[in-house]
């Protein structure tokens, strides 16, 4: 297993931030596509919280770098990450202005893009090679769960196959793949959290982000949350499941992510994951990072 930053530093030579973009896209299991109200655990801003919308990229990306250049220092390098919501769910022309314009910026050397695999058809791919070429190119696929019973009940609205074929896809163009995993979901074993990260290790998975599953105001988690209908892990059994999860991974595996932290405005639980700092601490010492 590897870190994100022994990572960028082994391949960039120097510590990687991210700049979140919103772009003008959003979702088929919210636009009625294949369903609506986007997964239940997903808040309106589709887990794009931390970016900046209703400006260009160029000035989001401007904005997201001015936020951190201070501690980043003139060394670093900048990732532009297009986080919110399903970003290859457009015109495959939109994509590769919006690529371009975000690669054409100062300080960027790579970009990150969420996705779904359900949206990647051949002229997107296309758009994603010609991107890959440019320079790297992260593609992070929200699985979260190898059951499709579960995926279905999380209203995730693609089966799990799909996910299979996007990484083989995804890694014949060039692309990196990062696999999002949720650990916590509603009616899932320890052995069926551990399924799949085997699953994604099988597919040929690069890096992996996990985190625990949080509540949102205003999302359909939380009305099975107020209704004692879903647990929600404390955080050393949290962490038990990621060790057990380390343990799968192939060597050469980068975790990009021990944990997800809500934004704080709308976290309704865990608790715990509002203390960034002592997470972060906590993460370090047990994990010897």
């Amino acid at each position: 297993m590897i870190t994100a930053n022994q990572y960028f530093r082994k391949v960039f030579g120097h510590k990687m931030y991210k700049a979140s973009i919103t772009i003008c896209v959003t979702c088929p299991n919210r636009d009625g596509s294949k369903g609506t109200g986007g997964c239940i655990f997903c808040s309106e801003g589709g887990s794009g919280e931390f970016s900046a919308s209703g400006i260009s990229i160029a000035d989001q990306i401007g904005k997201a770098i001015s936020q951190v250049s201070a501690k980043a220092g003139d060394d670093a390098g900048y990732i532009a990450y297009f986080q919110s919501f399903t970003n290859t769910y457009c015109d495959p022309r939109y994509l590769e202005n919006a690529l371009s314009e975000a690669s054409a910026c100062d300080g960027i050397e790579a970009v990150s893009i969420a996705t779904r695999p359900d949206c990647l058809g051949a002229e997107i791919l296309a758009v994603l090679k010609k991107q890959a070429e440019r320079m790297p190119l992260f593609v992070e696929l929200g699985l979260q769960t190898s059951s499709d019973e579960t995926a279905e009940f999380i209203n995730r609205c693609y089966k799990t196959s799909e996910y299979v074929e996007a990484v083989k896809a995804l890694k014949a163009i060039g692309a990196n793949v990062i696999t999002h995993i949720i650990f916590g979901l509603p009616g899932e074993t320890r052995d069926m959290m551990m399924d799949t990260v085997k699953l994604s290790v099988d597919s040929g998975s690069d890096g992996y982000k996990f985190t625990c599953l949080y509540v949102l105001e205003n999302t359909p988690l939380e009305k099975l949350y107020r209704d004692n209908k879903v647990e929600i892990l404390g955080m050393e059994e949290y962490f038990d499941i990621v060790e057990e999860a380390l343990k799968i991974l192939p060597d050469n595996a980068v975790v990009h992510r021990f944990t997800g932290d809500g934004p704080k405005k709308i976290l309704i639980a865990p608790e715990w994951t509002k203390n960034k700092r002592a997470v972060v601490n906590y993460i370090n010492r047990r994990f010897g990072l």
